[in-house]
């Protein structure tokens, strides 16, 4: 029994004796479970420390930890292409102790993975797709290309020179340059590398010639002209970066690519609990302190209801299982 029960039973106790002993112990069973515990909530990230959604993670946590009324705990559990996470929040309870903040590779990664520990539809309880960072395509140094058509018309006239560098094999960044290859009509060399921050040094050494990069991680590199911004992914431009046109406005116009990121639970959570953490993560993302912040990144916020957010993962799961196929993209 905790403090506050403690000192309701010894009010109880002397004013109303047993009957208000009764009363009182109602009472404490009645409140949320939230407001009786100091027990924190633990997001998983499944990702590890300094990458895009855990920069959103930390800049909402605060906040988040006031709209949810308990505190706010970020556990980074990377590995596997975000299947170490993901399995993490699969196996807990589902009494909302748990949550994970994810992104588009846990519906890639069942086209991707000869073999999966869960079922990346079935085992999670969809909470909210909260919002998406624009993703940009990017020359490396020494590349001459400026836009799509000069990238295009390099990538034709020598098909076998250029390189394009992913954070890894099966991600969102490597299904994103797949994507522009295909719809280009063009081939270059892929290479993976083992997380943003390589691929960003070698893009910007000339080491690679090009790649997909979230923006907020390469905009610096954008304004000091180390790299080339080729062409936002997204349907339309991103107001943390006005002047860089889309792909699609540039030849291709079925070219859309975001990193959504999205707050899930494991399944069979209750729908009271479902709806009252959507609406902290909503509350949260919504007030002006993270509304700042995630404009200062380039995010854009626009939370969806549970069921929107079960209805997108089918459709990003079989969008990029589509796309793993064309690209024969399959790991161990």
């Amino acid at each position: 029994m905790n403090h506050r029960t403690n000192l309701c039973t010894k009010l109880c106790i002397s004013r109303r004796g047993l009957l208000g002993l009764g009363a009182c112990a109602f009472a404490a069973t009645a409140l949320p479970s939230f407001a009786q515990s100091d027990k924190p909530v633990r997001i998983v990230l499944p990702i590890s420390a300094g990458s895009g959604v855990d920069t959103i993670a930390r800049a909402a946590a605060p906040t988040l930890g006031k709209t949810l009324g308990q505190p706010v705990v970020i556990e980074n559990l990377p590995g596997a292409g975000g299947i170490t996470g993901a399995s993490a929040v699969a196996k807990a309870a589902p009494d909302g102790f748990t949550l994970g903040l994810f992104s588009n590779n846990h519906v890639i990664n069942p086209a991707v993975y000869k073999k999966m520990p869960f079922d990346a539809i079935a085992d999670f309880t969809p909470i909210s797709v909260i919002g998406a960072t624009p993703l940009v395509l990017v020359a490396g140094k020494g590349m001459p290309a400026k836009n799509v058509k000069e990238l295009v018309a390099l990538l034709k006239a020598r098909p076998d020179d250029y390189n394009y560098a992913s954070s890894g094999n099966g991600t969102i960044i490597h299904l994103a340059g797949e994507l522009f290859l295909e719809q280009a009509a063009v081939k270059a060399r892929h290479i993976p590398y083992k997380g943003t921050g390589p691929m960003v040094t070698d893009l910007i050494a000339g080491q690679v010639q090009f790649g997909v990069v979230a923006l907020p991680a390469i905009q610096q590199h954008i304004k000091s002209g180390a790299v080339t911004a080729i062409g936002l992914c997204g349907a339309r431009r991103s107001p943390a970066a006005p002047d860089i046109p889309t792909i699609a406005e540039q030849g291709l116009p079925d070219y859309e690519v975001e990193g959504w990121f999205a707050v899930v639970g494991p399944a069979k959570m209750q729908a009271a609990e479902v709806a009252r953490i959507h609406d902290a993560f909503v509350k949260a993302f919504q007030s002006p302190e993270v509304a700042e912040a995630m404009g200062k990144q380039g995010n854009v916020i626009r939370p969806t209801s549970p069921e929107e957010a079960a209805k997108f993962f089918r459709s990003e799961a079989g969008r990029y299982a589509a796309l793993a196929r064309k690209a024969n993209v399959t790991l161990d």
